[in-house]
């Protein structure tokens, strides 16, 4: 009556799945424990359905209790298995399904019915029955399709839900094609009854999964069983805030320079025998390689980080050996609590700190992170989340600081600057967010859309009728990096019909690296009609000569040179501005804070001044009452 031509072959090869599967190191997130059930259970639901059908066919020779059970077991673990696919598709999202009344119940109300429509059968033959001609059908059946396909509609109401995700293409790529593959599975049940190719579709299905998601390699480091750097992310972002933990961090001293003097090849020969010591003899707490010379190593709350300080100093008395290999190295060592960190990312931040700061330390002792580390990293990464928002939703504001003509104490341009906000909507000052930016690469959206929105303001307001010529706006030294970058400011221009000559472009002397490339980007944007402003002079090393190779047209002052000359008067800032000036270039004095310094800075030979005895920056809409008049 059944053929298992389908289901036998997909026994084994489900079997060397699960076997493959638990001789590996698994990492235990809810999405790997799932999966391990799920293998289970599909070991279970073909097992209980070759098993079944062959006593179906042989219903003479067993009794009628017996086939019951068997074939109510098989209905039970086949919709247990139709709902652990779903949990794994909720797992991939890192959806609780227990979170909220309804889509618990969305979940319960369904599967309970169909466990207690299983289990009445015997009595309601609503599923099946069994007399003396063997087993048949319940006229309810199709319920059974019905629960799967319910199920199935609902990973695939996640997916419409998450399908504009940037980060979740590639998840909801391989949830889509499982799903789909299911679906087809039950299309094919209701096709041809007699042969059990469920189980076939179901081992598709989970190769798909495996293949996508489920490879323990994708979280073990390569050389060794220590899991990798991903694996840490996933672990930390999964218990963080839900279970207490504590994690034992080192860092082999000075790793950039060690593995120049040994060699990459044994140095990562090294990591790998680092790896497996640890694998081996901390087996209670799972132990992670972070890339860079970096080990981390997770226990619960009462992990004695002490007991594995000891042993790891003891053990870095001793060279790591192979048979190719004898390294000497030494370690720094920084332990970390759970607390109220706000997320992963906070805790990753404050690891790889913390690890900076012990790489080159001596003693070998811990390095605790206390209260006021844990503020400050927080505060990082609060500061880091607000700069995302902000650029990907164009939420960067533009605020302007008036420049003033020396002369006449009159407007004569404007400084533009980036402003962003906390989930408060207070101001996060630009010193803070700006290095953030420049080293998580959203320094070069960031910095277009404060020129566009520049480039906006000077096409909807008349700013001669104000009386400025100009507005400034900073290059950061990783814009000017961009090969491209004149194209793409004049891409901006061309939007507004702004005049380039309107726009002073400012760089700082960091940008002033390289020279082949600086005289290359200066000329190329030079040619789209820009002007440039050296901006920070003073601030740190200056080097006059270099400026007779750049066509800049003003030189502005830091204001820590300011300050100072203004406190202690000397020859030396008089004769600079006086040098610039026989250069051919105007000079703008920042930071001035009073009149005094006002005049002082006039009466040094300064043409512009800028600073807080003017104005602070403010946004724009308050730039245009205040000076539009």
């Amino acid at each position: 009556m059944w053929n298992y031509s389908f289901a036998v072959p997909s026994l084994l090869v489900i079997l060397l799945y699960a076997v493959y599967y638990f001789y590996l190191p698994r990492l235990p997130i809810k999405m790997n424990r799932t999966f391990l059930r799920l293998l289970i259970i599909q070991c279970a639901v073909t097992t209980l359905d070759i098993v079944s059908s062959i006593a179906d066919d042989h219903y003479q020779a067993f009794s009628i209790v017996l086939l019951y059970i068997l074939n109510g077991a098989y209905f039970i673990v086949f919709i247990f298995r139709a709902l652990h696919f779903y949990f794994f598709t909720l797992n991939v999202f890192r959806i609780d399904y227990t979170d909220g009344k309804k889509r618990s119940l969305f979940v319960k109300i369904p599967i309970i019915f169909s466990f207690l429509v299983v289990l009445s059968s015997p009595f309601t033959h609503a599923i099946f029955y069994i007399d003396e001609s063997g087993y048949h059908a319940g006229k309810y059946y199709f319920f059974l399709n019905f629960v799967q396909w319910f199920l199935i509609l609902g990973s695939f109401f996640v997916l419409q839900q998450l399908r504009n995700v940037p980060k979740r293409r590639r998840d909801v790529k391989g949830v889509f094609f499982y799903n789909t593959i299911l679906l087809t599975g039950t299309i094919f049940r209701i096709m041809y009854p007699h042969h059990l190719i469920m189980d076939t579709f179901c081992l598709i299905a989970i190769t798909i999964i495996y293949l996508t998601f489920e490879n323990p390699d994708f979280y073990l480091e390569s050389r060794s069983y220590a899991f990798n750097s991903r694996a840490l992310r996933e672990y930390l972002d999964e218990i963080n805030g839900k279970k207490k933990y504590k994690i034992m961090a080192f860092i082999i001293h000075n790793y950039s320079e060690v593995r120049e003097i040994y060699g990459g090849r044994q140095m990562d020969t090294g990591i790998s025998i680092i790896g497996n010591y640890l694998y081996q003899t901390f087996r209670k707490y799972k132990v992670f390689y972070f890339r860079s010379g970096r080990f981390v190593i997770v226990g619960d709350e009462n992990m004695d980080v002490e007991m594995v300080h000891n042993t790891l100093v003891k053990r870095f008395m001793s060279p790591w050996k192979s048979n190719d290999t004898e390294l000497y190295l030494e370690a720094g060592y920084t332990v970390i609590e759970s607390g109220n960190w706000s997320s992963c990312d906070a805790v990753l931040n404050m690891l790889i700190s913390m690890l900076e700061i012990v790489e080159k330390s001596e003693d070998g002792s811990i390095n605790y992170v206390d209260a006021k580390v844990m503020e400050e990293a927080t505060k990082g990464t609060e500061i880091k989340k607000a700069l995302e928002y902000a650029v990907d939703n164009n939420k960067v504001e533009v605020f302007m600081q008036p420049v003033i003509d020396g002369a006449t104490g009159k407007l004569v341009g404007a400084e533009a600057l980036a402003r962003i906000r906390d989930e408060n909507g207070k101001l996060i000052p630009p010193g803070l967010f700006i290095p953030i930016a420049e080293k998580n690469g959203k320094i070069n959206q960031l910095g277009e859309q404060v020129f566009a929105k520049t480039c906006k303001f000077i096409q909807e307001n008349d700013i001669k009728k104000m009386g400025m010529k100009w507005v400034n706006v900073n290059l950061s030294p990783i814009q000017f990096m961009r090969s491209d970058l004149d194209v793409r400011l004049h891409a901006i221009l061309d939007k507004y019909e702004v005049d380039p000559g309107v726009i002073h472009l400012e760089v700082t002397e960091e940008a002033m690296g390289e020279e082949g490339l600086m005289e290359k980007q200066i000329g190329n944007i030079r040619e789209k009609g820009f002007f440039f402003v050296l901006d920070d002079f003073g601030k740190g090393y200056s080097n006059i000569s270099r400026l007779k190779k750049y066509p800049f047209i003003n030189i502005k002052l830091d204001m820590s040179i300011v300050w100072d000359y203004c406190k202690n008067p000397d020859v030396i800032l008089p004769n600079l501005v006086n040098t610039f000036e026989k250069m051919g270039f105007s000079v703008t004095a920042e930071g001035v804070e009073d009149e005094k310094m006002a005049a002082d800075m006039v009466k040094i030979g300064c043409d512009y001044l800028q600073g807080y005895y003017y104005s602070m920056p403010i946004p724009i809409d308050e730039f245009v009452a205040k000076y539009g008049g």
